[in-house]
């Protein structure tokens, strides 16, 4: 079952979910609208490794825009911090972005219960397209929950992205690799 703007705004109340900062114009009927920050990251090899933890470098989205290109892969993160206890959050493009060809995340559209952080946005485009800091770039759903949670994502030792960072985060599948097969 998903949210409603006054379920939302309930769970708000009780701390049950947080978002900082909160903008009641960012309310829809049943999703709230994450907006881009300043911040882009791009990778620094062109060639990409799972085992290993590939270096990032950050851009800061000038106030006349940036020109995203379909040739790279960039990395955003939203403005907003959010914390999510008892819901699950989903991620969502909003309409409007999908039809400029940009596209926020290519797999992780799921939050989990306990995730307490700035959303890394995974972001491509099919053709050049300017984007500005602050601009409404996705939307966040949140469906209930049955049964007894057990871990939250706040808890779990394997939880690879519960660092605090307004920054984007690059992919740490390379930890995957240190867990499950030893040093690589």
């Amino acid at each position: 079952m998903i949210l409603t703007d006054g379920e939302i705004l309930k769970a708000i109340d009780k701390g049950d979910i947080v978002i900082t900062p909160f903008r009641r114009s960012a309310l829809g009927s049943n999703s709230y609208d994450v907006h881009l920050s300043k911040v882009l990251a791009v990778y620094e090899n062109h060639v990409l490794d799972a085992k290993k933890h590939n270096r990032v470098r950050y851009l800061e989205i000038p106030e006349e825009g940036f020109v995203l290109e379909p040739s790279t892969f960039y990395l955003g993160v939203t403005e907003e911090y959010t914390e999510t206890w008892g819901y699950v959050p989903f991620l969502e493009g909003k309409s409007s972005v999908g039809r400029l060809g940009i596209d926020i995340h290519a797999t992780a559209g799921k939050g989990d219960i306990g995730f307490c952080n700035y959303w890394t946005l995974e972001i491509s485009v099919k053709q050049p397209v300017r984007v500005y800091a602050g601009m409404p770039i996705g939307q966040l759903i949140y469906f209930k929950t049955e049964g007894v949670l057990l871990t939250g994502y706040h808890e779990k030792p394997s939880a690879k992205y519960r660092e605090k960072s307004p920054l984007p985060k690059e992919s740490m599948m390379f930890k995957n690799f240190m867990e499950n097969h030893g040093s690589s």
